[in-house]
């Protein structure tokens, strides 16, 4: 078996001859030559852990891995930034935009609900795990901000309806000659029950059988006649979050549910109930609670304007 040829020059010839070796001799070099590649090699990579230098694929895996850290970082910043715009939309539709339509604002704990399920973030892990949650908080509030933007919407659309329901003028013809204010909204000084006492209304004083009118569209919600308290009474309920009270009446001239328009006629002024003579206890409820009506009416129009006023509203029926 021939090795691998080889020419050596003689000197006692002067010429090359030809000098074989055994493949085991070459075999034997070739083990020689890697043996001391790979000790080489260890040497090399002993020195580098020693010294604190990664390894190649270490080195590679860290430079990915901080620019992934910077990209997620960046990722949060912006993230966070978005909230704030959110937040600052939030804040607008709660104060203003709801609140124009009488609507109630959305409660934080609604607004700021997170998702269920304690593993939903455990295939994350420190800075991901955080953007993650960020995204997923931010999705659910655009969500809940655009439906609120969707029922601003919708209510904006019935604008002139809701104009006509408020009750913004006064239960009766502003006839200064034939009526007077005997109590305002507030705190008084009881003349039945002799005690501090919150009217919830006002008290306007005027001649038994004086027309009373709706001060806003709506549908009649209750009609009730009793001994003591607000005697003979009808309340309206405008929507919207509105409702009117007439009390002490004489006589209530319409039923539960019938619709009522602005300016209709809705029974007599008159004495029933826990009264000290003829007058007519009025009160507006906004959500459930009484607030002062002279903040809905202007008593400053003549008696012809008023009359003229409802004519108007009978016409656009």
């Amino acid at each position: 078996m021939s090795g691998s040829r080889k020419y050596v020059f003689n000197p006692l010839t002067l010429s090359y001859e030809v000098k074989e070796d055994s493949k085991l001799t070459g075999l034997a070099k070739s083990l020689s030559f890697l043996a001391v590649t790979l000790v080489v090699t260890i040497l090399i990579l002993v020195i580098q852990v020693s010294l604190g230098f990664d390894l190649p694929k270490t080195a590679i895996l860290r430079k990915k891995n901080a620019g992934l850290t910077s990209r997620v970082t960046l990722l949060n910043r912006q993230l966070e930034q978005h909230n704030k715009n959110l937040y600052a939309l939030q804040v607008r539709d709660d104060g203003i935009y709801r609140s124009i339509f009488g609507m109630n604002a959305i409660p934080e704990e609604v607004r700021n609900a997170g998702f269920s399920g304690i593993n939903r973030y455990s295939e994350y892990d420190g800075t991901l795990k955080d953007a993650a949650q960020k995204l997923d908080r931010l999705i659910k509030k655009t969500y809940i901000q655009s439906k609120s933007f969707d029922e601003v919407s919708l209510l904006s659309k019935r604008m002139e309806e809701m104009v006509m329901c408020i009750p913004a003028i006064p239960p009766m013809v502003p006839d200064k000659s034939k009526y007077h204010f005997s109590s305002p909204f507030g705190w008084r000084f009881h003349p039945i029950y002799h005690t501090q006492k919150m009217h919830t209304g006002v008290d306007l004083v005027m001649d038994e059988g004086t027309p009373l009118y709706a001060t806003g569209d709506g549908v009649v919600h209750t009609v009730k006649s009793e001994a003591t308290g607000y005697g003979r009474q009808i309340v309206i309920d405008h929507g919207f979050g509105y409702k009117t009270r007439y009390a002490h009446m004489q006589k209530v001239i319409l039923e539960v549910g019938t619709p009522v328009k602005r300016g209709d006629c809705v029974g007599l002024s008159g004495n029933s109930g826990s009264s000290t003579g003829a007058h007519l206890h009025y009160e507006v409820l906004y959500k459930g609670n009484q607030v002062n009506p002279a903040n809905y009416y202007d008593l400053s129009m003549t008696p012809e304007e008023y009359l003229t006023m409802i004519r108007s509203y009978k016409k656009e029926e």
